[in-house]
């Protein structure tokens, strides 16, 4: 739990510190204070899986210190009626390099503003054309948007849609000269096949600051000189997490006082 987020939940609500409780008795931790909590606040390792959701009777609204929410079972807060919100909009300015053909993005927030700045065509894919974004280039399927660029860039949310989206025919679409860069989760990628393509050379590079196992790495990545790994810290600045703290409270307080949620996903 952020130290800043902590106080300040302490401070304008009760607040029932689940993550002090020993792994084994905390489902029941939950139970014995089923009626009094009717919210939960989670973040990128823990959320409301299907057993803390069932566990709470008065539960109301899950708001998630994160942009992702593969830690919240979503389909058990709509059967629920269980409003949720998450962070999408507090990711820090960031300095990005100029690729020398178009990069393709999933259209996060952050990968538009970053590109826009410095000039680059976007492409991407997405269920649906944003047709508020003329100038993007459409494609409707990832291995067509990965035949159609030079730097791959996955930063979407993680869904059973998006669950390995970057599979063997995208990477081998983008090919010995293209690079992917993997911001958003994981599991988005395909990573055997990854690593694969990487060391026989079907893959250009790769850039990769999160993994399927983490914080376990393939030792294969490890010795690459065409790969670069970092740790998904690119939230982790003070400023950024004062103001993530902030709209969680914030989305929190317009549930309590029946006021639109500032970032809702449900």
């Amino acid at each position: 739990m952020d130290s800043y987020l902590e106080e300040e939940l302490a401070r304008r609500f009760r607040l029932f510190r689940l993550w002090e409780a020993p792994p084994e008795r905390r489902l029941g931790f939950l139970r014995a204070h089923a009626c009094s909590i009717r919210a939960v606040v989670g973040n990128t390792a823990v959320g409301a899986d299907a057993d803390t959701i069932d566990a709470l009777r008065a539960l109301e609204i899950v708001a998630s210190f994160s942009v992702g929410l593969d830690k919240v079972d979503l389909a058990r807060c709509r059967a629920r009626g269980i409003r949720v919100t998450n962070t999408p909009t507090c990711s820090p300015t960031t300095s990005p390099t100029s690729p020398s053909r178009s990069p393709s993005t999933s259209c996060a927030a952050l990968a538009r503003r970053r590109s826009i700045r410095i000039r680059l065509p976007i492409s991407y894919t997405s269920r649906s054309e944003k047709l508020h974004r003329p100038n993007y280039k459409y494609h409707s399927n990832a291995a067509d948007l990965a035949a159609d660029c030079d730097v791959l860039v996955v930063s979407c949310a993680l869904t059973e849609e998006t669950r390995r989206i970057v599979d063997r025919a995208v990477i081998d679409a983008l090919g010995p000269n293209g690079v992917l860069i993997n911001v958003g989760r994981g599991a988005h990628v395909d990573e055997p096949e990854l690593v694969s393509a990487l060391v026989e050379g079907r893959l250009g590079g790769a850039g990769l600051d999160v993994f399927t196992d983490e914080p376990s790495v393939p030792e294969a990545l490890l010795g690459l000189e065409n790969v670069v790994l970092v740790p998904h810290v690119g939230s982790s600045t003070w400023e950024t997490s004062r103001a993530m703290a902030d709209l969680v409270i914030a989305n929190l307080e317009a549930h309590v006082m029946k006021k639109p949620l500032l970032t809702p996903v449900i």
